[in-house]
């Protein structure tokens, strides 16, 4: 067995990964771990990822191995694009599928004209309050440990940003858009938001990151992708455009 193929994964690669609906982030840091693991004799190497997604979204992940996992911060701090879907007229506690629908709203009032005149007006700075439902720390624990067991706890806002926002399609009660924002913005948060700004009730029924910065999900490994990719290469060529950094 080739020792280069282990320096290269210890001097740090960064890797592009689409997320697959219902694993967590951490399913897919542990499963490409054992992988690199297995496949290349590796008794302990780091791996870790910049920046969650839910259960319930798919696209794009950057995870870092061995040195690149000190760049883990930079890429945390880059803008994020998603293409994201809301079903008007609804609400549930988690602001998405997680839980089951809790309130109903009118719609009739609701036109194509009225969505984009109240996504236009969420462009720029916002204040916003994270879920509960949320990987957010309160007093030591995650705040959907506190959810799932009926527990109120307050979550102060925080200061988002989002630079872009298009309509894709509107088929009532769902829209899509296409949404540009920076790091730390909840899409679940803004489905409930821009909800409450139609009048009405909004929760985010399909999510999928798109982009990373200048990092696109149209570049990244399936996990089956990836099995196979390493299972055919040394690593020694660093000039892969999916693993270059």
């Amino acid at each position: 067995m080739s020792s280069e193929k282990v320096t290269v994964f210890e001097e740090g690669k960064v890797l592009l990964f689409n997320k697959p609906v219902y694993w967590t982030s951490f399913d897919l840091v542990n499963k490409v771990r054992i992988m690199i693991r297995s496949t290349f004799g590796i008794k302990k190497i780091k791996v870790g990822h910049a920046g969650t997604l839910d259960p319930l979204a798919s696209g794009l992940m950057i995870i870092c191995t061995g040195k690149a996992t000190k760049k883990i911060d930079e890429f945390r701090d880059l803008d994020k694009e998603y293409i994201a879907t809301f079903h008007l007229g609804e609400t549930t506690p988690s602001f998405d599928l997680e839980t089951e629908t809790d309130n109903h709203y009118p719609t009739d009032h609701i036109t194509e004209e009225i969505v984009k005149d109240v996504l236009v007006s969420f462009l720029g700075e916002q204040k916003q309050l994270p879920p509960m439902y949320s990987a957010k720390l309160i007093s030591g624990k995650r705040a959907y440990e506190f959810a799932r067991q009926g527990i109120e706890k307050k979550l102060e806002p925080v200061s988002v940003f989002f630079r872009g926002i298009e309509l894709l399609s509107f088929e009532m009660p769902e829209i899509k858009i296409r949404l540009l924002c920076s790091k730390g913005t909840y899409v679940r948060s803004f489905a409930r938001d821009f909800g409450q700004a139609l009048k009405s009730g909004s929760y985010l029924s399909a999510l999928e990151r798109t982009a990373i910065g200048e990092y696109q999900v149209m570049n990244a490994y399936s996990i089956e992708e990836f099995k196979e990719h390493i299972e055919q290469m040394t690593f020694t060529d660093c000039s892969d455009s999916n693993t270059n950094m």
